[in-house]
Parts: structure tokens; sequence; C-alpha cells
């Protein structure tokens, strides 16, 4: 904070200067340098007035939020949360917060140790890091009361009052209260296991001028939220779409997202290919990482994680994915 705290009082002072040269530029008797003086300096001050402005957003966001107390929360943890959060932590949490290699990428495997920094991973790491936490009793998490690791999860908001940018990029503000205290339950009821690296998000200025020009989302989820009624509808499927982490990958809808400088390659819309199989078919497909043709699913789809889920979960993405979203 500090730090991007200083460049953005360098960049309003370099505003204020460029504001200044481009004054006397035109209050100049010769009229070159009216006319040349005026315009790069005249261009540099709006220039850097929209970075002041963007990136002055991008730290009121990151570090400022707005964001509501967290809820004075003590979960049960019964032995029912427990169960039902381990199956949710293997879905969705375990494929950025497992436990990383030698390398530093992630294993999708406990303990829970995090590490891997996604920014450097996914490309963008010149917007600065942003390292999975450890959610073991034995990392950061240990500090936070249940009420403010559910804002966490529910606002991406850390227990210091700071956005937790890449938190905000995924899907977990829509999991219901229930399912948001079973997996605060099932972390409680975890092994205390020590991080090898240092966690949590590290961001460069031009990574909040970014987060300013609103580049990437920073929204809060709502206040309660309620799961739709369990079964095969396509309804618990969006459900099961989110905690699944699909609606992560191929977007909000689950249609696909179009190739950005932030994603080359996009994902593809999945929709086509379900709606051409039936429910066996696709039970087959998710269960062995294997299409109907014969060709296996590329290496960026965790349908080893996506494997977990049980028939009737399956079930109902599938009717979520036939039908026209």
């Amino acid at each position: 904070m500090i730090g991007n705290l200083f460049v953005l009082l360098l960049v309003i002072g370099l505003v204020v200067l460029f504001g200044w040269l481009t004054y006397r530029a035109l209050r100049a008797k010769k009229l070159w340098v009216k006319i040349v003086g005026g315009l790069v300096a005249g261009l540099m001050t709006l220039l850097l007035t929209a970075v002041a402005i963007t990136g002055g957003s991008g730290f009121a966001t990151l570090y400022f939020p707005g964001a509501e107390t967290a809820p004075n929360l003590t979960v049960a943890g019964t032995p029912e949360q427990i169960v039902r959060g381990e199956y949710l932590v293997n879905l969705s949490c375990i494929g950025c917060h497992g436990a990383v290699d030698s390398d530093g990428n992630p294993t999708e495997q406990h303990p829970l140790t995090g590490g891997w920094n996604i920014a450097a991973a996914e490309g963008f790491g010149f917007m600065g890091d942003m390292v999975t936490e450890n959610l073991t009793p034995g990392g950061e998490l240990a500090a936070y009361s249940d009420g403010e690791l559910f804002r966490a999860i529910r606002h991406s908001i850390n227990n210091e009052g700071d956005r937790i940018a890449f938190m905000d990029l995924m899907p977990y503000k829509a999991l219901s209260d229930d399912d948001t205290e079973a997996i605060i339950a099932y972390l409680r009821s975890l092994s205390a296991a020590e991080s090898t690296v240092e966690t949590g998000d590290r961001m460069k200025f031009l990574g909040l001028v970014m987060k300013g020009a609103g580049m990437l989302p920073a929204e809060s989820g709502a206040a309660s939220v309620t799961a739709p009624p369990e079964g095969a509808t396509a309804a618990y499927g969006q459900y099961v779409a989110t905690f699944a982490d699909c609606r992560g990958c191929h977007g909000p809808d689950v249609t696909g997202v179009a190739p950005s400088s932030f994603d080359p390659a996009g994902t593809p819309n999945p929709r086509p290919l379900v709606s051409e199989l039936t429910q066996e078919q696709f039970f087959e497909m998710m269960r062995t990482g294997v299409k109907p043709d014969g060709q296996p699913f590329p290496e960026t789809m965790p349908w080893g994680i996506a494997s977990r889920l049980t028939d009737n979960d399956l079930a109902a993405l599938y009717a979520y994915l036939v039908t026209e979203p």
C-alpha cells in the first residue's frame, strides 16, 4: 500500500508539473513554443491526469472498498457441515489453494497450503503478485474470525479490510450462506500446515490503474444467498456450475469466454458439445476426461476436479448445460 501511495502521489505531482509547463508554454512569446510546448505538455497533462484518476480509483477500490463489517458469526462445525464443506472445497478451493510442486505449480492436492502465484502463471504478473493463501489453520486464516472468513468468501475482503483481487474474479459470491458456512467448518477442521512462500496480494500501481479503469471487476456479494432446491434441474445445475467453478473459466452463463489480452486462448462454449450428448455420455466424459470422439480434454480443463461431482450434481449440471441460457 505504501509503495502504491508513493507512486500515486508522484503521478499527481507530475500532473501539477506538466500543467504548469502547459500554462507557461501557452503564455510564451514565441509561436512555436506555444504550439509545440503547449501540445506536448498538454497531452502529457491529460495522460497523467487519466493515470492519476484511474490509479486513485483503483487505490480506493483495493484499500478502501467501503465493505460491510464482518458478520458476528460463529460456525457450529457440525459433522454434516464438515462433510458438505469437504465436498465443496475439493471441487472449488483445491484447484488454486492446493499444495504447489517444486516449480510453484498447483497440484490440486492436500494440504491446502496455497502458494500459487496466479498472476505470474496466467501472464499478468505485470499487475503484481497474487499468491493463493494457505487455507489451513497454519496460514493467515488462523487470524480470521468466522465472520471475517465468511466476508472473504462472500465479498472478497480480507481481515484487514482490503479487497482480495483474484477472488473478485471468482463466482463464489453466489454460494449460499449454508454452503459458505460449511466451507468454513471444514477449513477449521483441518490440521495446521506451514506455508513455504509468502502468500497474498502485492499489487503494482499498474494493477491499480487497470482496476480503476474497470478492466477488473470489483463488487460485493449479496447480504444473504439461498441455494435453489436440489434436483436435476437447470436452476440447481447453475448453482452446481458455481461451486464446481465451471463459471470461473467458462463465463457467468457457461457460454465460453472470448480471447483477450488476459486470456489469448479464451475458453470454449461447452453447451453445443453437451447438447449433442446423452446424459450417460456426459457422465462418461466428465468421469474420464475423454470426449465421445476419443479426444481428451485439453490440459487446461480441470476435469479431474469436476469428476468428483456426485451423480446427482452431474445430472443437474447436464440439465443446465442443455438448457438455453
